[in-house]
């Protein structure tokens, strides 16, 4: 599934991630609320983003359905 993240005052982070939904909105709600100094998430190809929650402007995640394959009739 696709997630995107605002960060004040630089640009967006958009990345691809094994991870469910739920999973990654648990662990940032987890960070935001604890008032951690960043919020962990790793990508499908294994690499790490440490993300400063100060700066999160918005948290957008994709659904966990898979994309469909084939012609619409």
């Amino acid at each position: 599934m696709e997630i995107r993240i605002g960060i004040a005052n630089s640009r967006e982070l958009s990345f691809d991630s094994n991870e469910t939904a739920d999973a990654v909105r648990t662990t940032v709600a987890t960070a935001l609320d604890a008032g951690a100094a960043y919020v962990t998430l790793a990508d499908a190809k294994g690499a790490t983003y440490l993300i400063p929650t100060a700066g999160i402007t918005f948290v957008e995640v994709g659904t966990d359905q898979s994309r469909r394959v084939g012609f619409v009739a």
